[in-house]
């Protein structure tokens, strides 16, 4: 079977602007501005070209005060990005002014964050396994609140919204209704899947509508089909824990990565590898462009301090300022330049 997409032909783009790691990346509904967020407090819009022919352009979000863990876009205004912060807030964001349009006030360190596809309400998972549904129209009222007894890790709509997912840390998914039930304020139980033999992880809806993917500590990524709740097929060619899944656009491929030095890609309809991408570092974010096929990726990037040739990659763009702060024994700047970085890989020239 031949595949739709040249990737040996394709190449990463690497760019910089955090002065710390990395933990999320993700694109607005268009596909033309990739948002990220970092341990350095801050999250970022950039502003991109699909062929990579113009000049990049960024925007910094300041105002939190604790790591920027996850963020998403307004699946209905391309300008909209709310931010998940350790320092126990959600805010959401103007990508055109960079202010901060309203802000609420949660009772953990929250690490997980999803748009429902009306744009109605946000999702939001903590560390102490409390889920919060808030509606964007009255942000600083909680319209749903639950602490489980159990580790709740990545959640999603379907999509069409009616169907909430939450992982699990005891290997399954729970598959709950949406809306609210009225009486009751209360999601009701539709299903629950034992998925792998060790905690889930993430979890990715596949943009068509036909599949979702859960990735887990067993270093499995299963395949679900939507409808009939069954799985059809397991990827795998990670060993380590999977971190982060997602799939293409066209819903043809799924990416997957873990603390394996690669990403892999793979075809969702046949399970096998199509391509792997090499990483210095453990993944934390992957996802693809919702128009083309551009996957932005983020990790650790823990290995670029040991090699001197890997980080003047790093810091390509700023090549004397590079050399000046090895000489001037700056490791700790030289750390972060390296840390901060995401790459972008689908474009057809370096």
């Amino acid at each position: 079977m031949e595949e739709t997409i040249p990737f040996k032909n394709l190449h990463s783009r690497e760019y910089q602007g955090h002065k710390k790691k990395v933990h999320s990346v993700a694109w607005n509904s268009n596909g033309t501005k990739l948002a990220s967020g970092s341990v350095d407090q801050t999250a970022r819009v950039w502003t991109i070209e699909p062929h990579g022919h113009s000049k990049v352009k960024d925007l910094e979000l300041k105002g939190h005060t604790d790591s920027v863990d996850q963020l998403c876009w307004d699946p209905k205004h391309s300008d909209l990005v709310a931010t998940a912060s350790g320092d126990k807030s959600v805010r959401l964001w103007d990508a055109r002014s960079g202010k901060c349009t309203q802000q609420a006030e949660l009772s953990g360190e929250n690490i997980n964050i999803t748009y429902r596809p009306d744009g109605t309400h946000i999702a939001v998972g903590n560390r102490d396994d409390e889920l919060t549904i808030l509606d964007v129209r009255k942000f600083n009222k909680s319209l749903y609140k639950r602490k489980f007894s159990y580790e709740v890790n990545e959640i999603a709509w379907n999509m069409s919204g009616d169907l909430f997912f939450l992982t699990t840390g005891l290997g399954t998914v729970e598959v709950l209704s949406y809306p609210l039930e009225k009486m009751q304020n209360d999601l009701k139980p539709v299903d629950t899947l034992t998925a792998h033999t060790a905690g889930c992880y993430c979890i990715a809806i596949d943009p068509k509508g036909r599949y979702f993917a859960v990735g887990s500590a067993d270093s499995l990524v299963s395949l679900w089909d939507m409808s009939d709740m069954l799985c059809l097929r397991t990827f795998t060619k990670l060993d380590s824990p999977v971190r982060t899944i997602s799939f293409n656009h066209s819903g043809e491929y799924i990416a997957s990565a873990s603390e394996d030095l690669f990403i892999d890609i793979a075809n969702v309809q046949t399970g096998r590898t199509v391509h792997q991408i090499p990483c210095r570092a453990a993944m934390n974010s992957v996802e693809w462009n919702p128009k083309y096929n551009l996957l932005a990726y983020a990790g650790d990037d823990k290995s670029a301090k040991y090699y001197g040739d890997e980080a003047t990659f790093c810091v390509s763009s700023n090549i004397n300022s590079f050399k000046l702060a090895v000489e001037n024994e700056l490791t700790r700047n030289y750390l972060y330049l390296c840390a901060g970085v995401f790459r972008i890989f689908g474009f057809d020239s370096l």
